[in-house]
């Protein structure tokens, strides 16, 4: 239902002030999107609720038939009247506001996936949304975070994800690492990413993985890399060589360079 608006002040779309708000959306349970992929994944997906879509008519013209057989509201604006009222310039001039899940599913969600990637204290959002896009590139089949991790549908990190954090599914493991155990019993082997020189090589791991192998690849923070408690959790450490002098790759550049090495179905 597209419905131009004429007033700033329209009480229909005051949320929209609040786009940069991240405490007072959680709060609501709401998350934006933003961007035209971004917004046009959201509809493609249908996993979520969504509340209402805030949009100039050129970007309108991009996000594809579906948009007139949505139930809510799409508001049209001028670019102007957006930056305005949000304080953002959505140089994409395009978002929405969707729905939470009011829960995130059990661990027990991804007890049939065949690769996971899990996030140790990853809380930096270009670093969260990046890498459930390396996830999503990767066929990965869920996202496991631990309590530190930050939140995939907060707005930084959906951008940089480009949509990716809406199609891959994702849950917290709040007793961290016990609950990879779990997957451990399910047939799962726990992969470590660490510099450590005591670790496998990267190459030599893949050479000796199978492509219906299932495997929960488990990346840290940078920096401080995985703790202590999370590389004793793992089966097996795993490193990529690289150059001494350099310290070590970003955490999306290390997933994305692992996920891509080994062998896939």
């Amino acid at each position: 239902m597209i419905e131009p608006l004429h007033h700033l002040d329209d009480p229909r779309v005051a949320d929209y002030a609040k786009v940069g708000d991240p405490a007072w959306l959680r709060d609501h349970g709401l998350f934006v999107a933003e961007g035209r992929l971004v917004v046009r994944r959201l509809i493609e997906v249908g996993r979520f609720d969504i509340e209402s879509i805030l949009t100039t008519s050129t970007a309108l013209k991009t996000l594809g038939d579906r948009v007139d057989a949505l139930e809510c509201p799409v508001y049209v604006i001028t670019p102007a009247a957006l930056e305005s009222l949000t304080g953002f310039d959505f140089h994409r001039g395009c978002l929405a506001l969707a729905r939470r899940p009011l829960a995130e599913p059990p661990l027990d969600t991804f007890a049939a996936a065949h690769r996971l990637l899990a996030l140790e204290g990853v809380g930096n959002p270009d670093n969260v949304g990046g890498l459930f896009r390396v996830a999503a590139a990767f066929d990965v089949g869920g996202a496991l975070l631990d309590p530190a991790s930050g939140d995939p549908l907060y707005r930084k990190a959906m951008r940089t994800s480009m949509g990716a954090a809406l199609g891959v599914p994702y849950a917290r493991a709040r007793a961290w690492p016990n609950e990879l155990l779990r997957f451990r019993e399910r047939g799962f082997q726990i992969v470590a990413l660490t510099p450590m020189a005591s670790a496998m090589p990267l190459a030599a791991f893949a050479a000796a993985t199978a492509s219906d192998d299932r495997l929960v690849v488990m990346v840290g923070a940078e920096g401080a890399g995985l703790s202590a408690t999370a590389l004793d959790a793992a089966d097996v450490h795993v490193r990529i060589p690289i150059s001494s002098q350099v310290d070590s790759l970003n955490v999306v550049v290390a997933a994305g360079i692992a996920l891509a090495s080994l062998p896939r179905l």
